[in-house]
């Protein structure tokens, strides 16, 4: 071979060498890409594939968000028009009107009461606080005397009792701080008989669950501390099968209706629970005589139609019925409270 042979033989020999340098090495890459495609465990393969979907599917999901956006706020604007020509409760309570009467529950009588009727003031307490919370004229409500069994059952199962708001709870006695000329102890045993509501004075109701084991004991405390007294004017317009003593929340409650309506016996009849079989007194008067000559006739007539005649019914009461919806979706509301 010529030396000017020479110098090209050399270039195409490293040309070729370097070929099969690189060809060397992409086998190799691929025999090591396919080691680690075997290599890779199932787990990594179903995570890889869930990748790949994800990124796949980021279109359909910005979508569905912007869909979900516009439901929203379609729901929004619906809401807001039921609520413009609806009775919402918030809407209702920007036409409250705060009443300055102070009505207070007295829970000095801690020590009378076994712990089954603990627990039924708790409840009634719980009833005033909730049906306060809605009213159109909220009074200015007190807990007083609060300790004892009372607060320890409180404690122990309602314990959001703390954060309730306009109500205030206080452990001293009423008398502490409150002058004795604004104090009306509101007792069914008082002889004198409330005809208005003054809206300057403190109301008092006996916290006091007894089943009449301690008559009179809430009388009796109002004259020994020398403060006013009255009973709610029940017998001018309601005749009742059982006893007129009234539930501490059935008190606060007519008050609060009174305070709305201006009528006391509305306030009775919307308020009053049904076993107690309250009757207007002039319904009652006139089915009384009505018996009294059914009894005296004879014959004439076929007993159905006689007991047809009369029979006493209790008058229906629209606006009993609707606090009859209230009351039950109050039964929470307490715990709701908040409150």
């Amino acid at each position: 071979m010529s030396s000017e042979m020479l110098p090209a033989f050399i270039e195409t020999s490293n040309v070729e060498r370097k070929h099969d340098l690189s060809e060397d090495q992409e086998e190799k890459q691929k025999t090591r890409l396919d080691e680690g495609i075997e290599s890779i465990s199932k787990r990594q393969m179903k995570k890889l594939i869930k990748q790949k979907q994800w990124e796949e599917q980021r279109e359909l999901r910005k979508q569905k968000r912007k869909e979900k956006r516009k439901r929203k706020k379609l729901e929004r604007q619906c809401q807001l028009e039921l609520h413009s020509y609806g009775n919402d409760r918030k809407r209702v309570r920007r036409h409250v009107v705060l009443s300055t009467l102070r009505l207070i529950i007295d829970c000095s009588f801690d020590d009378l009461m076994v712990l089954k009727d603990i627990k039924k003031l708790h409840k009634q307490i719980q009833r005033c606080y909730a049906e306060n919370r809605r009213a159109l004229h909220p009074v200015q409500f007190y807990l007083t005397s609060h300790g004892g069994q009372l607060k320890k059952n409180m404690d122990e199962n309602d314990k959001g009792w703390v954060n309730w708001k306009d109500i205030h709870i206080k452990p001293e006695h009423y008398s502490e701080f409150i002058k004795k000329e604004d104090l009306v102890y509101l007792t069914s045993d008082s002889p004198n008989v409330l005809k208005e509501l003054d809206e300057s004075k403190a109301y008092v109701i006996g916290g006091l669950v007894d089943h009449n084991h301690h008559k009179g004991f809430t009388y009796k405390q109002a004259s020994d501390y020398g403060i006013d007294h009255a009973q709610l004017p029940l017998g001018n317009f309601v005749k009742m099968n059982s006893r007129k003593v009234l539930a501490v929340n059935h008190v606060f409650e007519i008050i609060l209706e009174y305070l709305e309506t201006r009528n006391w016996q509305e306030a009775f009849f919307t308020i009053l629970p049904q076993r107690k079989g309250a009757v207007p007194t002039d319904k009652a008067c006139e089915s009384s005589s009505h018996d009294k000559q059914c009894s005296r006739t004879e014959g004439g007539s076929d007993s159905d139609s006689s007991e047809g005649e009369c029979s006493r019914n209790e008058p229906d009461s629209p606006r009993k019925e609707e606090k009859q919806d209230k009351k039950n979706s109050t039964e929470s509301a307490v715990n709701s409270t908040p409150h």
